[in-house]
């Protein structure tokens, strides 16, 4: 069939290696080697962490990932100590509020919010926040 209406859409997976879009693809690991897995990231930021406990892009990074893993409470615990860390980190205070939303926790979300917008120079970051905090409502 000749691409155009009706033709499934190709495009390369790997070398050598035509996949329809629609196909369920590899599991990351195998398809990008280079890709850490959960565990490893976790254990790899810890481990900075240990080297340097400043470290807010790690700390930042290791937050995320336990958004990304689902433990929403370790999460908050970490934006938190990013913001001891860096209090102009704007990042962390959105995030943070994101999970303690997902936790039900509205009123800590609107504080974190509102002392994300209190240290923000940053005018997306700052719009970021406020619409989040709009969305909460008072």
């Amino acid at each position: 069939m000749a691409a155009g209406a009706g033709a499934p859409i190709r495009r390369f997976a790997s070398a050598g290696k035509v996949q329809n879009r629609d196909t369920p693809r590899e599991q990351p690991n195998r398809l990008y080697p280079n890709r850490l897995d959960q565990t490893t990231r976790l254990d790899t930021l810890r481990q900075l962490l240990a080297g340097n406990p400043a470290n807010t892009f790690a700390r930042y990074g290791l937050a995320m990932e336990h958004v990304r893993s689902g433990d929403l409470d370790g999460a908050v615990q970490e934006f938190e100590a990013v913001i001891a860390t860096d209090p102009k980190y704007s990042a962390a205070y959105y995030h943070g509020g994101q999970a303690l939303e997902k936790l039900g926790k509205f009123d800590q979300a609107r504080d974190l919010y509102r002392r994300g917008i209190a240290v923000t120079r940053d005018p997306h970051a700052l719009s970021e926040l406020q619409a989040a905090l709009d969305i909460l409502g008072d």
